[in-house]
């Protein structure tokens, strides 16, 4: 199996997309949604992969089981025969090696996920930790198919319509940056979403300028003040196309003005795995 060459994102460094103060050009506003259309795709591959690999888990056990079964069904058969059969003890040698092979082949997947389920689950509870009541109330920290979900409340980061950050969202953002600097491997990518509610602003076309302005403030926020590694952080928006809830009332809406940093570690030494993954002589199990 080829390798995929996997990591997600070490895309360029959040978009210079439009200063807090300023008019948006078309021109960086474009760059930053080509980078944030980028990520996304890598994103869902990575996803895609994910689950191809827990496939491939189950199917190894699977494989791991029938092996056994076959294993089984032989030794009974050569039992019966008093072992007479020099060609059946060859089989038998052969099936061995496979189930010792494929043991040792799901024995290293296993620990390889739970290696880095473990830390990202250190790293969500380093996180939530480290905030306090308060501030729990407007940021969520969710563990996804291996990725850490961190969604802010638009309230708490902006004032309505802006993208400017909030003075009382700097303590929340250097927490936050403390857990991105601790681990130092993961990408991150921040993604500003939006309600369907229409904007008309001089310098914002529309909820996709938003929400990609929201995303860049706090990547540059995490990397001019906190001191984030710009080669790590992406930033795009989604507009209004990303909702968790119904635009139709209040609280809804609420709800669905968010921003997200998603952080994801790299999957090189599940490639690694996958390609190293042992051969199988099917003929074996069928003499």
């Amino acid at each position: 199996m080829k390798k995929s060459g996997f990591l997600i994102l070490a895309l360029a460094a959040a978009a210079s997309a439009a200063s807090l103060s300023g008019c948006v050009s078309h021109k960086k506003y474009n760059l930053l949604q080509a980078d944030y259309n980028a990520s996304q795709i890598a994103l869902a591959e990575r996803n895609t992969k994910i689950e191809s690999l827990e496939k491939m888990l189950d199917g190894a056990k699977n494989a791991n089981q029938e092996l056994r079964s076959n294993y089984a069904a032989l030794q009974k058969s050569l039992d019966q025969s008093l072992l007479t059969n020099q060609s059946g003890n060859v089989n038998i040698s052969k099936l061995v090696d496979e189930i010792n092979s494929s043991n040792n082949y799901i024995k290293q997947l296993v620990a390889a996920k739970s290696k880095s389920d473990s830390l990202l689950m250190v790293l969500s509870t380093n996180l939530t930790r480290s905030l306090d009541s308060s501030e729990l109330k407007d940021v969520d920290v969710k563990v996804l198919k291996g990725v850490v979900y961190i969604s802010l409340a638009d309230n708490m980061l902006f004032k309505s319509g802006s993208y400017e950050i909030s003075p009382n969202a700097m303590d929340i953002l250097d927490k936050i940056a403390k857990i991105i600097k601790d681990y130092k491997n993961y990408s991150v990518l921040v993604e500003g979403n939006t309600d369907n509610v229409p904007i008309n602003r001089p310098n914002i076309r529309n909820n996709w300028d938003l929400s990609t302005l929201r995303a860049s403030s706090v990547v540059q926020v995490l990397q001019n003040k906190f001191g984030v590694d710009p080669s790590r952080l992406t930033a795009g928006g989604r507009g209004e196309y990303n909702p968790v809830a119904s635009n139709d009332t209040p609280e809804g809406r609420q709800l669905n003005r968010r921003t997200q940093i998603i952080i994801t570690p790299s999957l090189d030494q599940f490639m690694d795995l996958i390609d190293k993954a042992p051969d199988t002589d099917d003929s074996t199990a069928t003499k």
